[in-house]
């Protein structure tokens, strides 16, 4: 069934192709329905070998590829080929089942819209596209890949690039991730000029058996690889695209910031650990502490703000954070296990954050919710098992993930410990906030939409219950419902995965260590193992508990009873993301500005009039000597003469006569 592997991006893009024939003519809603059965037969392909490599002894599970040979040049050849093993038939996996859900979902959210098989189309190439950058057998079929969900996530982010705003955040994402590309690329000449080869195979045998990197190149590798994984992961100060990116239609930010694009960073960095592991300390501690540093920053950041999306969006780039701080910390299984389990809660969240918009009628603010709990049960029940779950609640997944990421800060260093702790309580406080505003308390949804509403009750209790205010002052009925069966479904299924995918990893013993089992083979024996106890483990696990229900209760003490203490919390300073992404378009609008137009001038009038000056000093200097061409042939012949005399002048003259 191996032999498969070639049906998990083929069929994605087989849905592609036919997209761009016969989309339009297919039309709503066949173009969605096409789009999601190549998605899902993907993912059947990817359970053919992923049960295929499970019934192999484990130094068996790797196999390759290659269609046929796609660059001969001299000593470079590189195949377009496949590598199935482990770590890739993983992320295919759930970047296939959470894709496939999050296209049936996007059936009914894009009801209505006029490009809707355009949408569909994007999803498909999105899918393709990520599909071959984890399943690639070489870092150019993945850098393909890396380029192409780039591509994608510019025309998705800016699908309805209508608006300016939208436009806008979609070049914001396509040039900030140019940024981390340079990276990997620098990467890859550094592989090649050292190893010859660019297969994944060709590079672990050269390090790991033939010692063919030194350290000092090593290093220069891995600080390429992880800028290129910082730019994609969205780590500080490459996060900046992240939140902006919510623009886009809310299936593009699930597809975009759960299970994907967002996730690519930290696979491209545990698929290289042989390097990492020749790699000088200082710059694996450095993913750590950017990670450490981007978790802290990303969730107080989030505490503040008060668009539904915005709040998911700065929670996915804290908790890529997390996954930075396992990898540096040379916790793989830790990081990838915090991958799957955030995959399908994020995923459950976005979707669940997109029911509520399309019930609130594309209303986002969430100062404008509340209680809407009683009339969209099915989102709010599956929203809150997504909420436990990253809030880290256990028994729901996220808790028993995170424990993990928390053990590894805690292996690496006590203070990162604390520090990644007070991050998961605000993680809890502000995914706390997000609920309690949204499904509990008052409703706000029969305000009008010029008031002002920052928790005054006494507008709460003037208000309208049913009415809202457009903009041309017209009332209408605002009545928020239940999203389609279409739409809850995938939330339903996300949600049952959110809460018991903890299972694929549990810490009780060896022989419930599911995913690190599995994982071994492409670790390499580089897996860092942890040297706490097992009291100190538990010991951990119970503080990580009381921090986790500590930030949910101080978030109902706020949003619940005091609502009055949100205004200290949510400070400006705060819901600008301590005004950096602002100072940076300041920088770039102003100063960066000119420092480009003065490079613009300095090509054109130096560089230019340099290569222009060359041209026309040649130009003028031929002009005056075809004056001596006359075509007379006296002419020519007193010169040969002239010539002649002076050449006889010259040897007599040197004869000594």
């Amino acid at each position: 069934m191996t032999n498969l592997v070639w049906l998990i991006p083929g069929l994605p893009l087989i849905g592609f192709t036919l997209l761009l024939l016969f989309g339009r003519r297919l039309g709503e809603p066949q173009a969605g329905w096409l789009a999601t059965s190549t998605v899902s037969g993907s993912f059947l392909a990817a359970v053919a070998v992923f049960f295929s490599l499970a019934t192999k002894p484990p130094e068996e599970r790797v196999y390759e590829i290659t269609l046929f040979e796609w660059i001969p040049s001299g000593e470079l050849s590189i195949g377009l080929g496949f590598l199935a093993d482990p770590l890739s038939i993983t992320m295919a996996l759930f970047v296939t089942g959470v894709g496939a859900l999050i296209h049936m979902y996007a059936i009914g959210y894009m009801h209505g819209d006029p490009k809707f098989s355009k949408f569909f189309l994007y999803l498909n190439l999105f899918v393709f596209a990520m599909l071959m950058l984890v399943l690639g057998d070489n870092l150019l079929i993945t850098f393909l890949g890396w380029e192409g969900v780039g591509a994608c996530s510019y025309f998705l982010i800016s699908f309805w690039h209508e608006e300016p705003a939208n436009a806008t955040a979609g070049k914001k994402a396509f040039v900030t991730n140019r940024v981390g590309d340079w990276g990997f690329m620098v990467a890859m000449f550094l592989l090649f000029f050292n190893i010859g080869s660019l297969k994944y195979s060709d590079i672990f045998s050269s390090v790991i058996e033939a010692d063919a990197l030194t350290q000092t190149t090593a290093t220069g590798i891995v600080a390429m690889l992880f800028i290129g994984a910082a730019g994609k992961s969205a780590q500080f100060p490459l996060y900046l695209w992240l939140p902006d990116a919510m623009a886009g239609p809310t299936p593009v930010s699930a597809l975009i910031h759960a299970a994907t694009m967002v996730t690519s960073g930290v696979y491209l960095l545990t698929r290289m650990n042989p390097v990492l592991a020749e790699a000088a300390g200082w710059s694996i501690d450095m993913i750590w502490i950017i990670g450490l540093f981007t978790a802290l920053f990303a969730a107080t950041a989030a505490i503040a703000q008060n668009d539904i999306k915005k709040v998911l969006a700065y929670s996915t780039v804290s908790q890529l954070g997390f996954m930075f701080v396992a990898v540096g910390s040379g916790l793989y299984v830790a990081a990838i296990f915090h991958m799957i389990t955030h995959a399908f809660f994020k995923a459950l969240l976005f979707l669940g954050a997109g029911s509520v918009i399309h019930g609130m009628h594309h209303e986002q603010d969430m100062r404008k919710y509340g209680a809407l709990r009683k009339v969209m049960p099915i989102t709010a029940f599956t929203f809150i098992v997504g909420w436990l779950a990253i809030a880290g609640i256990p028994p729901f997944s996220g808790f028993w993930s995170k424990d993990e990421v928390l053990l590894a800060a805690w292996n690496e260093n006590k203070i990162a410990w604390a520090m990644l702790l007070i991050a998961a309580i605000m993680t809890a406080f502000y995914m706390s906030r997000l609920v309690f505003m949204t499904f509990f308390g008052e409703k706000k949804w029969g305000i009008s939409e010029h008031a002002e509403i920052e928790g005054n009750e006494e507008q709460t209790e003037t208000a309208t219950d049913s009415e809202a205010d457009t903009e041309d002052g017209d009332k209408h009925e605002v009545t928020p419902h239940e999203s389609p069966i279409v739409m809850w479904l995938p939330l339903v299924i996300l949600s049952g995965l959110a809460a018991v995918a903890g299972l694929l990893n549990l810490p009780f013993s060896y022989g419930t260590k599911h995913l690190e089992h599995w994982l071994e083979p492409i670790l390499f024996g580089n897996e860092v193992h942890v040297t706490a106890s097992g009291e100190t483990k538990w010991i951990l696990a119970i503080v990580a508990i009381v921090g986790a229900t500590t930030g949910v209760l101080a978030a109902a003490f706020v949003y619940l009873k005091k609502r009055s203490l949100a205004r200290q919390i949510e400070h400006s300073v705060l819901e600008e993301a301590w005004r950096f992404d602002a100072t940076v378009s300041n920088f770039m609008g102003g100063p960066g500005r000119k420092g480009f137009e003065a490079t613009t001038l300095f090509d054109q009038k130096i560089i230019d009039g340099a290569v222009n000056g060359v041209g026309k000093v040649t130009q003028r200097m031929s002009t005056r000597m075809r004056s001596l061409q006359t075509g007379l042939i006296r002419s020519y012949a007193l010169g040969m003469f002239i010539g002649a005399v002076a050449v006889i002048a010259y040897f007599v003259s040197r004869m000594g006569f």
